[in-house]
């Protein structure tokens, strides 16, 4: 089992995930019932000394609804061999953990549209409603 990558600088060793396999349902044939196909990696995110306070506190405050006991979980049973599932909950664990580490997005700074955006949107408008206009019929005399 090989370490699980999160970014440039942060790699999660192998010594600190646990994995689980069991039967998973969906596709595979006759060989559904006899392959431990489904895997489940966890890794214990408050009990590792790898990421700094501050980051295991983002973390820990992003992903609280998904932590159990301040445990990540991450399941995959979409392909059919175990390979592939240990490598897509491996590459889900990684990108679960940047995300929960990542800086928060930078504030949006209000603007107000332009004199120009105002005037199309104006123009587009009255445009719009003369074409509705046209389109009524009008009583007879």
């Amino acid at each position: 089992m090989d370490d699980v990558r999160v970014n440039d600088r942060l790699t999660i060793p192998a010594a600190e995930l646990a994995w689980r396999f069991s039967r998973s349902g969906g596709p595979g044939g006759q060989g559904v019932n006899t392959t431990d196909s489904r895997v489940e990696l966890s890794w214990d995110l408050v009990g590792s000394d790898l990421l700094p306070a501050m980051l295991k506190e983002r973390a820990v405050q992003r992903l609280g609804a998904r932590l159990v006991q301040g445990v990540l979980t991450i399941t995959a049973s979409e392909h059919r061999s175990q390979l592939r599932n240990r490598e897509a909950a491996a590459a889900r664990l990684g990108g679960t953990v940047a995300g929960a580490i990542a800086p928060p997005p930078r504030a949006r700074r209000a603007t107000k549209p332009s004199r120009g955006a105002v005037e199309r949107r104006i123009a587009e408008k009255k445009r719009r409603g003369k074409t509705k206009e046209n389109r009524r019929s009008f009583p007879s005399d």
